[in-house]
């Protein structure tokens, strides 16, 4: 997502550099997904679920800026990653090489068909991803494909009740090829999951703050290497605030079921 809204956004004059004891809304919705389940250091869990070890080998499709890679290499697994865009995977690479990842091997590719073996990887993770393809069911019938029995899946998808709420205000290629082409209901993420051969494990979802601040972002019309503006910082402090009330983590919870970033099921390939 934040990735697509540079791209959306370069060359949107910004305004002034805000003072420097502003909240830093990225870092916020670091903390916020790792509330929701992320990136949890002490059990080795790149998502409730969905822990990573050094014997894995794991499988990014569709790595972006590497950011979930990067956790997994920490944990010296195998990292195969995949994207269409070359530079990303580069730079992913790049990332890579300060982590203690046992080997890192890297695709450029579309994905129809990977270039790996059938039965090859322990970890598939692929986010915010089927949102933009073509075809969902090729899509994930190649990852069941690499996957070996019993491998475990980490697939995202937005939902809807974020999807919904950005129709009107959103710039109109969020909703256009090559970005979100289709809007995928919590009933059609876990058809499309089981029907190519998974076993659905759990479902979740989370991110209510970054929904209400993308609704914010497409309003204040900045660049988003530059998101500085009265509504997207007060949002991050009234945000903050909230997570630091006594009762944040009971409201967060309640709001995040109402609207939601995302989508994550974690999933099984029998066998």
């Amino acid at each position: 997502m934040l990735s697509l809204l540079k791209k959306l956004t370069t060359g949107t004059p910004a305004p002034a550099t805000p003072a420097a004891d502003k909240v830093d809304p990225y870092m916020l919705g670091l903390h916020d997904a790792m509330l929701s389940g992320w990136f949890n250091q002490q059990t080795g869990e790149l998502f409730s679920g969905f822990p990573v070890a050094p014997e894995d080998i794991l499988l990014d499709v569709g790595c972006g800026d590497g950011g979930n890679v990067h956790f997994c290499g920490m944990r010296g697994a195998k990292i195969i990653i995949a994207d269409i865009d070359a530079a990303k995977v580069e730079a992913t690479r790049q990332r890579l090489s300060d982590t203690p990842a046992r080997d890192v091997e890297c695709h450029v590719t579309d994905c129809n068909p990977l270039p790996i073996a059938d039965g090859t990887v322990t970890r598939v993770v692929s986010t915010e991803v089927i949102e933009h393809v073509d075809d969902p069911a090729q899509f994930l019938a190649e990852l069941v494909r690499v996957g070996r029995p019993g491998a475990l899946y980490l697939l995202s998808v937005p939902h809807p009740s974020s999807e919904d709420l950005q129709k009107d205000i959103a710039a109109p290629e969020y909703f256009q090829k090559p970005n979100h082409i289709r809007i995928i209901s919590e009933e059609q993420f876990k058809a499309m999951v089981s029907e190519a051969g998974l076993e659905v494990l759990s479902h979740s979802q989370y991110g209510f703050y970054w929904s209400m601040w993308m609704l914010l972002f497409w309003e204040a019309k900045v660049d988003f290497s530059n998101a500085d503006h009265p509504l997207l910082n007060h949002w991050a402090d009234t945000w903050q605030a909230v997570l630091n009330s006594p009762r944040g983590a009971q409201i967060k919870q309640a709001l995040d079921a109402v609207v939601a970033k995302s989508q994550v099921i974690i999933a099984r390939k029998p066998g």
